[in-house]
């Protein structure tokens, strides 16, 4: 009788630990977040006053100015520039 005893309560507690293990999760559904706002442009503005001037610009460089000239001794020398209907030729 010890024994029968002893398989039943066995049996019980296997049969409500087995039972529990089936059990279904529960469903829970997730609400879908709420969507985002989009920025809509307004109307334009005014303008604004206008701006101030500006700084001038750092002035550059004279470049080269090359060598002074000789002293021709008393003698002048006049270059001729060719025309341009010799040069072509």
């Amino acid at each position: 009788m010890n024994r029968i005893r002893l398989l039943s309560a066995l049996l019980a507690t296997t049969a409500i630990a087995g039972l529990a293990g089936c059990n279904r999760p529960e469903v829970i559904t997730v609400p879908a977040p709420a969507p985002a706002p989009v920025a809509v442009p307004g109307p334009a503005g005014a303008p604004g006053p206008a701006g101030t001037q500006g700084n001038t610009g750092a002035p550059g460089f004279d470049g080269s100015r090359g060598e002074p000239g000789k002293n021709a001794d008393g003698t002048t020398i006049i270059v001729v520039p060719v025309p341009a209907s010799a040069a072509s030729r």
